[in-house]
């Protein structure tokens, strides 16, 4: 059994509580996710506040997803199984995850993609350096070739492709029906998600290789940090306010550079801490330990604070935007760092990781009843 890495369960906490962090804006709006379609910002306070979330945890998530597939690809080489073999029922499961996830919460689920890009991964991380070099080239190549046209693209829109967002249904039901009628705009995404995905995916496995979470990584991460705060950040910030225009570049390509300096500091100062941890550290633990739960359903408690169906926050307090927001999100936060550590007091799994085993555990269970 291998030792459980501390700083990957703090990760995946701000991970998941950072992502957050960028939808809470959708969720806050009234014209809720056919508002961001708009590529439409906010005064000068309201973009530096989606400055500080936008794309960079969806980044630091993506790399954490393929830490999590090498330490898999790992597992199954040390007990002799075949490769990707049953990884692949854990990704067909993810994906349906997530589907549900779209259908019945969000729009912009991050599920299906990462499923997606799982399985073209899990059969790459086994092959060479060289080979996997290549793949990151040729996957890096096809989405700055993506987002730089999609950028061109807005540069003829007059505004950018901002402008005033249609009214969002007010009801569930109706929210359900908006999402499976316009699903190829809503999963429009996935055409950056996919190819980015396979470079950050690949970036972790061979970060997790190269012992960034560990003692003798301090030179590595020193030079991510430089690379990730010291460059992509400033970036990040002036492709923020540059407009609409330049939203894709934004969030496609300079916040996933700063993610991978996020993920040097965060590890750094996890390093650094001595004695046992304290409130927030174990805090953003507990919400790591149990990602998958408090990414669905954080997302869900955000759309019955926000919406119509629920309390109708987004509309009523609509004329104290943007400082109500952060707010909101902290308060959502609190709760489910909260939460997460109770439950785990209990179970050693949340929620629906726990009916995730479940399920990827019956196939198995299946056969071996069949052999007895």
């Amino acid at each position: 059994m291998t030792r459980r890495i501390d700083a990957l369960d703090v990760l995946r906490g701000v991970a998941i509580l950072g992502t957050l962090g960028t939808n809470i804006w959708i969720f806050t709006a009234p014209g809720g996710a056919l508002e961001l379609l708009q590529f439409g910002g906010g005064g000068p306070v309201e973009t530096f506040l989606r400055f500080l979330s936008n794309g960079k945890f969806l980044g630091l998530l993506t790399l954490l997803f393929g830490v999590g597939l090498e330490l898999q690809y790992r597992s199954a080489v040390r007990k002799g199984m075949r490769w990707p073999g049953r990884y692949l029922w854990r990704a067909s499961l993810l994906f349906i995850e997530g589907v549900l996830h779209y259908v019945l919460v969000f729009e912009f689920d991050v599920l299906m993609g990462y499923a997606i890009t799982s399985v073209i991964v899990a059969y790459l991380v086994g092959r060479s350096e060289h080979a996997i070099t290549a793949w990151m080239v040729a996957a890096g190549t096809l989405h700055l070739a993506l987002v730089g046209l999609a950028t061109l693209a807005l540069a003829t829109v007059p505004g950018g492709g901002a402008g005033a967002a249609p009214a969002y249904p007010a009801s569930w039901p109706d929210q359900v029906r908006l999402r499976l009628d316009n699903l190829v705009t809503f999963r429009a995404e996935l055409v950056f998600i996919v190819p980015l995905g396979i470079v950050l995916f690949l970036l972790g496995v061979r970060l997790m290789r190269a012992g960034v979470f560990d003692e003798r990584g301090a030179r590595l991460r020193a030079r991510l940090m430089v690379a990730g705060l010291g460059v992509g950040a400033p970036l990040n910030l002036a492709a923020s306010f540059a407009g609409p225009t330049w939203f894709l570049v934004d969030r496609y390509l300079l916040a996933p550079l700063v993610a991978v300096g996020l993920l040097a500091l965060v590890t750094s100062i996890v390093l650094g801490m001595k004695g046992a941890p304290g409130v927030l550290r174990r805090g953003f633990a507990d919400v790591g330990r149990t990602a998958l739960s408090c990414y669905v359903f954080q997302n869900l408690v955000a759309g019955a604070l926000c919406y119509d169906w629920g309390l109708g926050l987004a509309g009523r307090l609509d004329g104290l935007r943007p400082w109500w927001v952060p707010v909101a999100w902290a308060g959502i936060c609190l709760l489910f760092m909260t939460l997460a550590s109770l439950w785990l007091r209990r179970f050693d799994r949340g929620p629906l990781e726990l009916a995730w085993q479940w399920a990827y555990q019956v196939p198995w269970r299946s056969r071996t009843h069949q052999r007895a």
